[in-house]
């Protein structure tokens, strides 16, 4: 080996024992922060000051590391510092190695304590009594459009969107012996199979499809059965002990996945920032266009708008919308005040920091 690289293998010890140093110094003075924070009763968790460091160590950054690999980074020493502070507990839809479990550690870093949950509405109760400090459920794709279970929750539930997550989906197609020619029943989540549909229909059309709550159970019910494969996520073949059979089997590339995080309270305004709402309107003409007019009055720009049947009445339907703004901002609350006139029901569901795309 060249006396160069021993010289540099060395430079980057003395530099990585630095590091090691800085580390522990910066979670000692993390543990402080905890320490004011429990006196002063604010939680652990601010999103908006780790948004402030996040962007400001970006600003700073002259590479040779990306902006996203700096995020990466950050994230996981954020995930340190809460659990010295007070671990972070977050339910998730499960099992492991599902895509929200990827989404919660994509937010919440490997330090956080977290708890699968069956089914999404599961996820809400958790966080509901108490249990864990946030939850986080798929909301929408950007192919299949939103999770109905999800929506309806949202509807009834105390707690408030506190963020989101954005996460490429890519999936893989995962069996015990790695070979499609034994594979005759397939198994994953709905919006999965829906994804895939024009890849399974030109490569498995014999196949049978069956439904599973999510695409890492759909993974661990393929464990011991042969003649079974499952749609999913690399992960969950890791986790699993499956073999990758093909990967990259989603029929579009632009494959995203939308992940709300729930907790309690509204986020601090952070100058770039979300706001979800429901609201109802009358059923008569123009009732739709005279509640959207205060949006367009106050120049309040609207990302999303769905419309969800309610349950009460056939035929009538409820607005998820999503604009920019919080909604301590001036302009949003007098366009709120005009919104509730023009509605029969307004329900913000949450203020919170505009997501990123994981990578």
């Amino acid at each position: 080996m060249s006396d160069t690289l021993h010289t540099l293998r060395d430079a980057i010890q003395v530099l990585d024992e630095e590091i090691v140093r800085l580390l522990n110094e910066r979670a000692e003075l993390s543990v402080q922060v905890g320490g004011y924070k429990k006196k002063q009763g604010l939680d652990v968790h601010d999103p908006r000051r780790e948004r402030e460091l996040v962007s400001y160590l970006e600003g700073v950054n002259k590479g040779p590391i990306s902006a996203s690999s700096l995020r990466q980074i950050y994230r996981e020493i954020l995930s340190v510092s809460r659990s010295l502070q007070k671990p972070a507990t977050a339910a998730y839809l499960g099992p492991e190695a599902s895509f929200t479990h990827l989404a919660a550690r994509s937010r919440f870093g490997g330090d956080a304590v977290f708890s699968a949950q069956p089914t999404v509405f599961d996820v809400f109760e958790e966080v509901e009594k108490r249990r864990a400090d946030f939850g986080v459920v798929p909301a929408e794709n950007s192919l299949e459009g939103s999770v109905k279970q999800t929506l309806d929750k949202l509807i009834s539930t105390p707690l408030s969107i506190v963020g989101d997550v954005y996460l490429p989906i890519s999936h893989c197609l995962l069996s015990i012996g790695g070979e499609m020619k034994t594979v005759k029943k397939i198994y994953s989540h709905p919006q999965a199979l829906a994804q895939c549909q024009r890849w399974l229909r030109n490569n498995l059309p014999r196949c049978e499809l069956h439904e599973e709550e999510s695409t890492a159970k759909a993974a661990r019910r393929v464990m011991n059965d042969e003649e079974a494969a499952a749609v999913g996520s690399k992960a969950a073949a890791l986790t699993y002990g499956l073999a990758v059979t093909a990967e990259g089997i989603e029929d579009h590339p632009l494959n995203v996945t939308r992940f709300l995080v729930l907790g309690e309270g509204i986020s601090a305004a952070t100058g770039r920032d979300k706001t979800s709402i429901v609201f109802g309107v009358r059923h008569e003409p123009g009732a739709l266009l005279r509640s959207l007019n205060p949006f367009s009055d106050k120049g309040i720009n609207l990302t999303k708008i769905v419309s969800h049947p309610t349950k009460e009445r056939i035929w009538e339907y409820l607005f998820f919308v999503d604009f920019t703004g919080h909604a301590d901002d001036e302009k949003v609350a007098a366009c709120m005040e005009k919104l509730r006139e023009a509605c029969t029901f307004v329900k913000v569901l949450g203020s919170y920091p505009m997501g990123e795309q994981q990578s």
